[in-house]
């Protein structure tokens, strides 16, 4: 009786101690489980970073389920400007409301299209393309414009841009 029971708390204990199930591997929390190499994780985690941001930004399927919203339509980033709200996924002309002013409205870079009066291309002025938005900041050797805008590229840039085919307004 005594070896029969000695024999079973041996292999309880044994079993216990030797087992190595998914649900024992610690989970990193990005769909991986550690264990992979550290070099394939990182690249895992990376890739599922950049998955998320262009979902997100891009109004995918998953983009919608995960992305908090704001009342005006697009998504929340963290970012706030002065005091103009959060900054939304397109947001040039959310950047030109934190340099002029304006309402909710004016997220949208058509919308600028009724700011100010009509003008011609000159200094100070606001450009406004059919989906982008930005002010006019000097000339370029070339005859182009130099146009600081927001979400040229994913950031704030001034550049040299043909304006053809634009709107200008001063306010």
């Amino acid at each position: 009786m005594k070896m029969k029971l000695f024999t079973a708390l041996a292999a309880l204990l044994l079993m216990s101690l030797g087992s190595t199930s998914a649900e024992a591997r610690r989970y990193d929390g990005d769909r991986t489980y550690s264990g992979y190499s550290e070099r394939a994780s990182g690249a895992r985690k990376a890739h599922h970073r950049k998955a998320r941001r262009h979902h997100a930004t891009r109004g995918s399927r998953r983009g919608h389920r995960h992305a908090r919203r704001y009342r005006g339509g697009g998504e929340r980033v963290a970012s706030y400007h002065s005091g103009v709200g959060a900054r939304p996924g397109r947001w040039c002309g959310w950047y030109m409301r934190t340099r002029r002013g304006g309402g909710a409205e004016y997220n949208l870079a058509w919308n600028w299209r009724k700011y100010g009066s009509p003008s011609g291309p000159q200094v100070g002025a606001v450009v406004v393309w059919r989906h982008h938005v930005g002010e006019i900041t000097g000339r370029a050797a070339n005859g182009q414009w130099i146009v600081r805008s927001g979400n040229d590229g994913g950031r704030v840039r001034e550049r040299a841009r043909s304006v053809a085919g634009a709107i200008f307004r001063v306010g």
